[in-house]
């Protein structure tokens, strides 16, 4: 089971993520200063979250690409990761965004005997800094609240490390739906996962229905290294 880190405990101090919905607003930081200065007044209006743990399943050096299903079953999931600089709330073109989760039925490939590449990948941020990937929405396992693990890397340095979240009811109902139906009784909601109590309340996705399936976005600003 994956452990809260600890050793990060201000980003403003260390530098790391920040994240938050698309209402970040440039044009206030232009004004009135960048850099931590400006985010420790409040002149930049990105929202600063803790780094979390990357977990025992990351796996280096996994395929460029944008679709990362590789043919498993389960709701599609079409995901717009944001990047942007935390001094400034301009996007990052170029960010290296790597990403993996667990399949429908809370199997992480790579590990633990599991063979495959499913769920797992990295794309390059647009010029709007923006990485698309298109997966299924994540299958739950004992212990952990239903969540994307996410690293960014910026010049092959990486600039942050942490864990994507999805509301209770959302999942709730999605569950409802096979293949994720064929496993009731899921064990951890977000109030009682280790991970999400130390800063995921600033990690949710913003999800939205999208006939077949649903979109999910967050914005994530990091400093450069």
């Amino acid at each position: 089971m994956d452990k809260p880190i600890t050793r990060r405990t201000s980003l403003l101090a260390l530098g790391g993520l920040v994240a938050g919905t698309l209402g970040w607003k440039a044009d206030s930081a232009e004004s009135a200063g960048v850099g931590p200065a400006g985010i420790a007044s409040g002149a930049v209006s990105c929202v600063l979250i803790p780094e979390l743990t990357e977990g025992p399943y990351y796996i280096a050096g996994e395929k460029v690409r944008s679709n990362i299903t590789e043919g498993r079953p389960g709701t599609k999931l079409a995901l717009a990761l944001t990047v942007v600089d935390a001094s400034s709330c301009k996007p990052i073109k170029g960010a290296a965004v790597d990403i993996w989760h667990a399949d429908a039925v809370g199997v992480y490939s790579g590990v633990q005997g599991n063979a495959g590449t499913f769920m797992r990948g990295i794309q390059r941020t647009d010029a709007h800094g923006v990485a698309h990937f298109t997966t299924v929405y994540p299958g739950w396992y004992t212990g952990r609240a239903v969540h994307i693990h996410v690293k960014v890397h910026l010049g092959g340095t990486v600039v942050h490390t942490g864990q994507l979240f999805f509301s209770d009811t959302l999942t709730d109902g999605v569950y409802k739906k096979a293949p994720y139906s064929s496993r009731p009784n899921r064990t951890t909601r977000n109030a009682n996962d280790s991970i999400f109590v130390n800063g995921g309340s600033r990690s949710l996705l913003t999800v939205k229905r999208a006939a077949p399936g649903y979109t999910g976005a967050i914005t994530m600003g990091v400093h450069r290294a």
